[in-house]
């Protein structure tokens, strides 16, 4: 059953439309992750489905029910804002109660249940007397998350909510939000600018890419077989070489030849998606099919591998390899790709 239908949304600021017609279907349960660029709308689209932002055209729909002007409190949505927006004066387990306060749901004695029950959800029980400015980062934004559950939402919106934490933090709340979703199954949809977390979180990825949809899929399949430049791009930062191809083949500026992966594309102008990480250098003179010379520009050290920057010809490729496979700037290197892994889209 579809959870969230969304029928040709249109948002304009003025004379600026930030959305161009979205259309869109989340069934119930599915984690689906809105992903891309700063001002590509997808914080807006989020703010309508909350009912923060009227619609220009268009109308959305959850559980059925037409809520294009209902008012956010009558949504049965819940969201958890970026900054986390607890209240300083009051303690943990009345911040988590506050959304049934004020819709009043169930007496207190019910929502004293609600609040403990969701404070176990997030493994913050034990804190329930304490006040925000005595938590972590962390901890607060897991007081956010059971208020934001307490009230059993028909759909979870998260409005970029690990942005604010380290790179260690921030990779254990992804485990633990994954682990909530698969334990309370909420429909769920997630904003963020980081194509790592989308992918690691999301059972489908929205791109989204100047007001429009640009891709939806599941995660493997948006970063595996991207349709677009655009997409090819944004999704582990491919390389995008321009390129010819022929009956399967395409001819590389500077003379290389690539195998391209069987019904990528017609024949004619193209742009080849090579993927950093698909990339494999060798030593120069090494014999092996599919494969184009370079030199090597800049080296970049990461720990377990190294960051590559090649030349061919007038063209710069980033090549992402082994911290074993050492090579020096200046080197030449045979680079092989396997067929299966170069795609060409639409130049």
């Amino acid at each position: 059953m579809a959870t969230l239908e969304l029928n040709e949304i249109v948002k304009s600021f003025g004379a600026v439309e930030v959305l161009k017609s979205i259309s869109l279907t989340i069934d119930s349960g599915r984690f689906v992750s809105l992903l891309g660029p700063s001002g590509c709308g997808k914080t807006t689209l989020l703010r309508i489905i909350a009912g923060l932002e009227t619609v220009t055209r268009g109308n959305l729909r959850i559980a059925g029910r037409d809520v294009t002007n209902v008012p956010p409190e009558h949504r049965d949505i819940a969201m958890m804002f970026q900054s986390y927006a607890l209240f300083p004066h009051l303690s943990v387990q009345e911040n988590v109660r506050f959304p049934l306060r004020m819709r009043r749901q169930g007496t207190r004695k019910d929502q004293e249940e609600r609040v403990r029950t969701a404070l176990e959800t997030v493994q913050l029980a034990h804190l329930a007397e304490r006040m925000p400015r005595q938590l972590s980062g962390g901890q607060q934004q897991r007081v956010a998350l059971a208020r934001a559950i307490v009230s059993d939402p028909k759909i979870l919106l998260l409005d970029e909510p690990l942005s604010n934490l380290d790179a260690r933090l921030r990779e254990d709340m992804q485990v633990e939000l994954i682990e909530l979703h698969r334990r309370l199954g909420l429909t769920t949809v997630f904003v963020t600018h980081d194509q790592e977390e989308a992918l690691s979180l999301s059972d489908t990825v929205v791109l989204m890419n100047a007001g429009r949809i640009e891709q939806v899929g599941s995660p493997q399949e948006i970063y595996a077989a991207p349709r677009t430049s655009f997409a090819s791009d944004f999704m582990g930062s491919a390389n995008l070489v321009p390129a010819h191809v022929a009956d399967g083949v395409a001819a590389l500026p500077g003379g290389g030849r690539l195998a391209v992966m069987s019904g990528a594309r017609a024949d004619g102008a193209a742009k080849l998606v090579l993927r950093q990480e698909d990339l494999r250098m060798l030593p120069a003179g090494t014999q092996i099919g599919n494969a184009f010379i370079a030199t090597v520009d800049t080296r970049i050290f990461l720990g377990a591998r190294i960051r590559y920057v090649l030349r061919v010809g007038e063209l710069r490729l980033k090549c992402l390899a082994p911290s074993a496979d050492f090579f020096s700037p200046g080197d030449t290197v045979v680079v092989h790709v396997p067929p299966s892994c170069v795609r060409a889209v639409d130049a």
